[in-house]
This record gives C-alpha cells, sequence and structure tokens, in this order.
C-alpha cells in the first residue's frame, strides 16, 4: 500500500519524479568502491554500513580510495558507541564503564556484545563487531590514531550524559543541550576534519578554526533533534532543554497536547533559531575543502539539514508524526550539493527565503529569526557578490544612455513648452484687442493693408475745411 501510494503521489508531483531520475540516471560518482577486491572482513563492514544508515552509507562509499575504508571504519565504531548509548534497556551502571573503555575494544582480537535488547535496531554491528576491528588493524597508523583519540573523547561524554539522564531526566540549560550535541556530533566533525588533513584533502587551517567544525557537527545535530521530538517523546527521551520549553508549557508532555499547539510552536521556533547560528560557519567550513569527493560527503547532509530546518519550521506535524523531506527533494538536493560552494550557498539562500516566508510577525523570535536569516544571506553576499564589475560597468554604460536621453527629450519638451507659451500670450493679446474695439474682420474681408489706406483716403476728400 505505501509503494502505491508513493507511485500516486510522483504522478502528481512530475517534478519530484524527474528528480529522482536525474540522480539515479545520471548521476555518476567521482569515485566507485570495488567490492570485489575486498577483503571479506570489509565486505561485512560495507554491509553493516548499509544497515545502519543509507544515507550516509551513499555518500561515503563514493570518497576517494584513500579515505573510503578509514571514514566507512570511523562511522562504524562511532555508531557502535551509539548503539549502546542510545540502547534504554542497559543500565547506567553498566552504560557508563562500556562507553568510557570502548576504545580498547578496537584492539582487542574477536571482541563482540550481544547484550543489547533485541528491538536495538543496530545491535547486529555489535554482535559482528570482530570484523571491524580486523579493518581497524590495516588502515594508517595516522587515521587509527585520530579513530581512536574521537572515541576516548565520546564515549567519555556519552557516559557522562548516561548519568545525567539517569537521574535528571533529560536536558536542562541550553549549555548542556550544546555540550550533548558537542560529544555526539561536534566530536565526528573534528574527527572527519583531522583524517581530511591527514590525507591532504582539506585546508589545514581548518584545524585552527575548530568553531567551524564544531558548527558543522552542532547544525546536524540540532536539525535532527527538533525533527525527532515526537520519535524521542515516545521513547520517553527528552533532548530539548528545559530552559527553552518551560518558557511555554509547565509540562513536557504539554507540547504534545493540541490545546498548547502555539505555544509548541513558539517553543519550536526557539530551537530552529538555536541551530540557524551555525548556518554561515557551516558554508565557511566548506571553502576550506579541496577535493570533490570530500566536497560532496560533506555538502550533503548541510544542505539536507537546512531543507529539513525549513520543513519542520512552523509545522505542527512535529508534535505528532514523523517527518521528513521527500525522496524527490533529497535526490535533488544530491544533485546541486556534488557541484560547487556557489550552488550550496545557492541552495542554502533559497531555503533561508523560505523560512524567512513562513516566519510570523506574531511568533515572538520574529525579529530574531529574521536577523539569522540575513545574515545568512549578508555572508553568502561576501563570497559571492550578486554584482560583479562587468555588471556594474553594464549598468552605468545603461544609465548613461539612459541620461542623455533623457536630456534630449527634456529640451524638445521645454522647446515645446516656450513655443506653446509664447502662442497662448498672442492669442491673449489678440482677444484683448479685439475686445478693445479691434476691426480684424476688415483687414481680413478687404484682402490687403493697400484696400485700407483707400478707404481712408476716400473718408478724407469728403471732409470740408473751407475755413482753413
Amino acid at each position: 500500500m505505501g509503494g502505491l501510494k508513493e507511485v500516486l503521489y510522483l504522478l502528481f508531483h512530475p517534478n519530484q519524479l524527474r528528480a529522482i531520475i536525474q540522480w539515479k540516471v545520471w548521476h555518476e560518482p567521482v569515485y566507485q568502491r570495488d567490492p570485489s577486491k575486498e577483503a571479506p572482513t570489509l565486505q561485512a563492514c560495507f554491509k553493516f554500513l548499509n544497515m545502519t544508515s543509507r544515507s550516509f552509507a551513499a555518500v561515503i562509499q563514493e570518497l576517494n580510495h584513500d579515505m573510503l575504508i578509514p571514514v566507512a571504519l570511523f562511522y562504524l565504531v562511532l555508531r557502535g558507541l551509539d548503539t549502546i548509548e542510545d540502547d534504554m534497556t542497559i543500565s547506567a551502571q553498566v552504560k557508563e564503564p562500556m562507553l568510557r573503555n570502548f576504545y580498547k575494544n578496537l584492539k582487542a582480537d574477536g571482541w563482540t556484545f550481544d547484550g543489547n535488547g533485541p528491538d536495538e535496531k543496530d545491535r547486529e554491528l555489535l554482535v559482528h563487531f570482530d570484523d571491524v576491528i580486523a579493518e581497524m588493524k590495516k588502515i594508517k597508523p595516522n587515521y587509527y590514531d585520530v579513530i581512536e583519540d574521537i572515541t576516548i573523547k565520546m564515549g567519555n561524554g556519552m557516559a557522562d550524559y548516561a548519568l545525567n539522564a539517569e537521574f535528571l531526566a533529560g536536558v536542562v540549560t541550553v549549555a548542556e543541550y550544546e555540550e550533548y550535541c558537542h560529544y555526539v556530533a561536534g566530536l565526528v566533525g573534528e574527527g572527519l576534519t583531522r583524517l581530511f588533513v591527514e590525507g591532504g584533502y582539506a585546508n589545514p587551517a581548518l584545524l585552527e578554526r575548530p568553531e567551524l567544525t564544531e558548527s558543522m557537527g552542532q547544525f546536524l545535530q540540532k536539525v535532527n533533534i527538533i525533527r525527532d521530538v515526537h520519535e524521542d517523546f515516545e521513547d520517553a527521551r527528552r533532548f530539548w532543554p528545559k530552559d527553552i520549553w518551560g518558557k511555554y508549557v509547565d509540562k513536557w508532555e504539554d507540547l504534545f497536547d493540541p490545546k498548547y499547539r502555539t505555544q509548541a510552536l513558539h517553543c519550536s521556533s526557539e530551537m530552529v533559531l538555536n541551530a540557524l547560528k551555525h548556518a554561515d560557519e557551516c558554508l565557511f567550513y566548506m571553502a576550506g575543502i579541496k577535493e570533490q569527493s570530500v566536497f560532496n560527503f560533506i555538502a550533503i547532509p548541510q544542505t539536507m539539514a537546512i531543507a529539513t530546518l525549513d520543513l519542520v519550521f512552523q509545522n505542527p506535524k512535529i508534535f505528532y508524526s514523523h517527518i521528513k523531506i521527500t525522496k524527490g527533494d533529497a535526490c535533488h538536493l544530491m544533485t546541486q550539493s556534488t557541484q560547487n560552494l556557489r550552488v550550496i550557498c545557492d541552495v542554502f539562500r533559497r531555503y533561508a527565503r523560505r523560512i524567512a516566508r513562513k516566519n510570523d510577525p506574531r511568533d515572538p523570535h520574529y525579529l530574531e529569526i529574521s536577523m539569522a536569516l540575513g545574515k545568512i544571506e549578508q555572508f553568502i553576499e561576501t563570497l559571492y557578490p550578486s554584482q560583479n564589475v562587468k555588471q556594474v560597468k553594464a549598468l552605468h554604460a545603461e544609465k548613461v544612455n539612459d541620461s542623455e536621453s533623457a536630456e534630449f527629450w527634456e529640451s524638445l519638451m521645454l522647446v515645446a513648452a516656450v513655443l506653446f507659451f509664447l502662442l497662448l500670450v498672442s492669442a491673449l493679446m489678440l482677444g484683448v484687442a479685439w475686445a478693445m474695439g479691434a476691426r480684424w474682420d476688415t483687414i481680413i474681408n478687404t484682402g490687403s493693408i493697400s484696400s485700407v489706406k483707400d478707404a481712408a483716403a476716400k473718408i478724407t476728400a469728403k471732409i470740408n475745411h473751407g475755413e482753413l
């Protein structure tokens, strides 16, 4: 039934169907993985990669051959860590030491774990984690060191949060919220940046600007947390900080009550505002990537995130269902994201303007959101000004031509106005003379001035002046 519904949807949305066909038929990866040359353990790793995340698996498998395996293993190691952290059937007392010591398992040949709950979706990865360990031993030492270091940091952070969630029932402050996003996503950005710099595929200056790397991870994680709020609520998890939602409702459950829908939307607007502050730094980060397959890998999730932010903004569905961008939109975004930074900036500008159109003046965060969106557009303008030198010169020449043309017509109108004024004055003078007794009809009837003189001579001849 779901397949029929999707077919009907695409029939009535031909643009979506076209985007899917364009991606499936005409997309040519920069690099392609060759499974025939892989060991069985590496093939198993890619099988689990496809099982745990289809979206990330697709972009990872199009990376260049030097980055392909390290990034895939990095993802699987952190996914294994996350699988333990997410499993609510494991008590905090058991979970905490497992998270803190997880990095040690990377050197333990044959280590596996089957203690996850039966419903944990990625439990199979840990059941066969020995395949990941076998491949980790084969990568370059500098890549291994990066993965191990990030695993240590993330494991400790997740352990701290697991204890906090057990006793404090969720995130309280915005600082705790951002700290959690740092441990589960910001550190991923740090690890990837270090891998890319080690491989020579990113500008080393990115390591000197950790706030850019942090924003990359924070933006993705915050968007996911906003989108998945209803799903997390059903799983008895709360990632929205109380410092934000407590401004609008008294109890967390009230956000999902239709009676408080307006308050819930205002709350979600503040969450969106909190995420938007990272958007311009994400674009800045992407300017430091030097290789196309790595750029594609970075850009696709970011464009998906800004599109998802537009989807959830002022959308009450996030409080009673799970929503995501359509497959057609996703394919269109992937097509655009595999080009260059200028196209990515156009995507960010387009979705920023869509969010701006939905921004409600009655929302308490209307001005702040407008300013955040304006900041994105302003940053894009600094990278790619909407006017270039040629355009400015052409515009100036056009203005000069328009000015010259305007001057000609103004002069012509001035002459016409003077002539009209002279004619008007002449007509008035003639009219006044006629009113005072001037006989213009005599001149007209006789036809000449000489006729008038002859008539005058005849009249004077009849006058007698004998006394003179």
